[in-house]
């Protein structure tokens, strides 16, 4: 895969080529529209959705039609360039568009990618430009940043991955949820890459299965030795294959290391601890939140109780009962093993190890 740069315009064609390795562009920017592959109809249909209206961008994100914490602020830096195309933004952030980058940031609360992002072009200095496309040249230097920086994650956690290596992963970190290489499974593919034995347990991820759907779907289209597993059959797993470490990916990291993730990492990070498993978290600068102290200070998005007594339009459940629908929780920062960062691995103590890795 080669890293995408910007070409001009606003009529510009940009996208993370990913058909070397047989995968789909997650996320691209042709002609002025914005177009993503759905992630909720595979791994049955490969289709793509195509819009110049920001709000339909925004209705992906919360819809999890693409989805990943780099991808959805990928995609939000695309939806502003929309935004400020839309109200003819010219010079400065008017008040039209400041309320359309509201609507953006509040799609996904937990993911602090999308409030990093949405920060960095309002820092941009725009006097005398169109914002439209000062948007879109930023978006597009994100895009190539997130894919280097998942490449560079994937280098540096080479040594964290033994010759033959049994990894165990939770939900899905690819290209899709990334722009184009992937975190956790970027590292699993760098590892693949580089000559190394590598067999891989990845976690179903319910309720929404994007283990089973995403991460299964990508590690076939990649030649990765692997096998699905329930995620209640993690435990076992680790005690009877030997597990020899647990990566999965971030959407949010405090300054002191607490880590919110797809629901479910948690379980894992205290069934590492019991089997003296280390569990890695790779995730790019992006993710960080030097402003949380800690985890109580990151913001828990609650899903529709639907996604768990349902899957699509089949009913899983009996009707009129009380859900409880966490889409991430939280590990503590204890049992974390180090962080794989694209400025390098951070090992504990966390507390200043991440602000002098990552910067303030």
């Amino acid at each position: 895969m080669t890293s995408s740069t910007y070409q001009g315009s606003k009529n510009n064609t940009l996208r993370a080529d990913s058909q070397a390795v047989g995968l789909p562009d997650p996320i691209r920017w042709e002609n002025g529209e914005v177009a993503i592959i759905d992630q909720t109809l595979l791994p049955m249909e490969e289709k793509f959705l195509r819009s110049r209206n920001y709000r339909d961008v925004c209705e992906w994100i919360e819809s999890l039609r693409i989805r990943g914490a780099p991808a959805i602020g990928i995609a939000a830096a695309y939806a502003a360039a929309l935004a400020a195309f839309e109200f003819e933004s010219h010079g400065e952030i008017d008040e039209k568009l400041k309320g359309a980058l509201k609507e953006i940031n509040d799609t996904r609360p937990t993911a602090v990618n999308i409030r990093n992002i949405l920060s960095r072009l309002g820092r941009l200095d725009i006097r005398g430009e169109s914002v439209g496309n000062a948007f879109v040249e930023e978006a597009h230097r994100i895009l190539s940043e997130e894919i280097d920086s998942c490449k560079k994650i994937g280098r540096f956690g080479l040594e964290l991955v033994p010759e033959h290596a049994v990894i165990l992963t939770h939900c899905h970190t690819g290209g899709l949820a990334t722009g184009g290489y992937g975190t956790a499974l970027g590292m699993i593919r760098a590892a693949q890459e580089a000559g190394k034995n590598v067999k891989v347990f990845a976690d179903e991820t319910r309720p929404l299965l994007q283990g089973a759907r995403l991460t299964a779907w990508e590690l076939k289209k990649l030649g990765i030795d692997f096998r699905l597993i329930v995620d209640s059959a993690s435990g076992i797993t680790m005690k009877k294959f030997k597990v020899d470490l647990v990566v999965v990916g971030a959407d949010r990291i405090a300054s002191n290391g607490d880590t919110a993730n797809k629901i479910g990492t948690y379980n894992l990070s205290v069934l590492c601890k019991e089997h003296k498993i280390p569990f890695y978290i790779a995730a790019p600068s992006s993710s960080f939140d030097l402003s949380a102290k800690s985890g109580e200070d990151i913001p828990i998005e609650e899903r529709n109780p639907d996604e768990v007594t349902h899957f699509r339009d089949c009913r899983s459940a009996p009707e009129n009962i009380s859900v409880y629908a966490p889409a991430f929780d939280v590990s503590p920062a204890e049992n974390i093993a180090a962080f794989i960062t694209e400025k390098g691995i951070i090992r504990p103590p966390f507390v200043g190890n991440i602000a002098k890795t990552i910067g303030r």
